[in-house]
């Protein structure tokens, strides 16, 4: 069969800006501090009464009318989130009724930051099994119903958002030719939001206090840009490609430092990287979903280029794929 290539791509985030200096009236913490150790600048952050559903929904639309394609011939939508509406339904059953994809099979995929390409990753697989001819695959997040803003070690970290992006048959030597996945559930400790923590329902107020990100920044630092360098690494040569005949890597938006010394690391000009994370922060699994369709709206990504998607995330999970454009 033809490969299996993104045929169009989407993006929303929500409208309000979170600055550092807003953050500076909230949690004892400055500008400069998270510029400096972050390279985040401001983030967004969703409106009450705005859920993850939302989000992946106005993502999802932009994705499809930029093909022109009818949700009704939707065949698979998958969503990847750490952050849905509810534990179930799923977001993706919400996602294919406010389309109205009545003949899609609808699901989550949970991979934390990784969540999109593990998502498109295992939709690649159902279309080369002939099983379904195309898939929508959404990451969409509402991270920052999980932070606790009195942290300032991860409330300057985090924001909302979701991108999309179409699936399906390309010709020539287009589409996603090479993927890796890896897994490290011995350091799933490093980052967690544990559900059994959480307090009993207040019978009062009717609320449940959840619990809320917990990370150990550090050592995660070293393990991500090993992992991250690594998965492109594997993921280039089983692609019969060199480092240098990448165009344009499109990281996980974790760390600007991160970023770097994954770049320094492999030798990649950071010309070659984009880089979005000053304006939205970690939007988790759609970091790298909403950075590739600004990628391509800023023509970064063009008909051609052999681009990379690599995602470090709670679990540890990491995840890289290239794709011809």
């Amino acid at each position: 069969m033809k490969n299996v290539g993104i045929i169009s791509v989407g993006s929303f985030v929500p409208e309000r800006v979170l600055t550092n200096f807003d953050l500076e009236k909230m949690v004892e913490t400055t500008d400069e501090w998270i510029t400096t150790r972050t390279g985040i600048k401001e983030r967004r952050i969703a409106a009450k009464g705005e859920r993850n559903s939302h989000l992946a929904t106005k993502a999802a639309k932009q994705a499809l009318k930029s093909a022109d394609f009818d949700p009704a011939k939707l065949d698979l939508i998958i969503v990847a989130t750490i952050s849905p509406d509810s534990n179930f339904p799923s977001v993706a059953c919400l996602v294919q009724k406010a389309l109205g994809a009545k003949n899609a099979t609808a699901f989550d995929v949970s991979a934390a930051c990784a969540g999109f390409l593990f998502a498109l990753i295992t939709a690649k697989q159902y279309i080369v099994s002939g099983m379904y001819k195309n898939a929508l695959v959404i990451a969409s997040e509402k991270i920052t119903s999980l932070i606790d803003w009195s942290d300032r070690n991860t409330c300057v970290l985090f924001g909302d958002g979701a991108g999309a992006c179409l699936l399906g048959p390309v010709s020539g030597d287009r589409g996603i030719i090479a993927e890796y996945l890896h897994s490290q559930g011995e350091h799933h400790e490093l980052m967690q939001v544990i559900m059994e923590d959480r307090e009993s329902l207040n019978t009062k107020s009717k609320t449940m206090a959840m619990p809320y990100v917990l990370m150990q920044g550090q050592e995660l630092f070293k393990i991500a840009v090993n992992s991250m360098a690594d998965a492109v690494e594997i993921a280039v040569k089983k692609a019969g490609l060199k480092l240098s005949d990448i165009d344009c890597v499109v990281p996980h938006q974790a760390n600007d430092r991160i970023i770097s010394a994954v770049a320094k690391k492999l030798g990649v000009p950071k010309e070659k990287i984009f880089i979005n994370i000053d304006r939205y922060g970690n939007m988790s699994a759609a970091s790298i979903a909403v950075a590739l369709h600004e990628a391509v709206e800023h023509k970064q990504i063009k008909k051609g280029s052999n681009v990379v998607l690599v995602a470090f995330g709670a679990g540890l999970v990491t995840a890289a794929s290239v794709v011809r454009w």
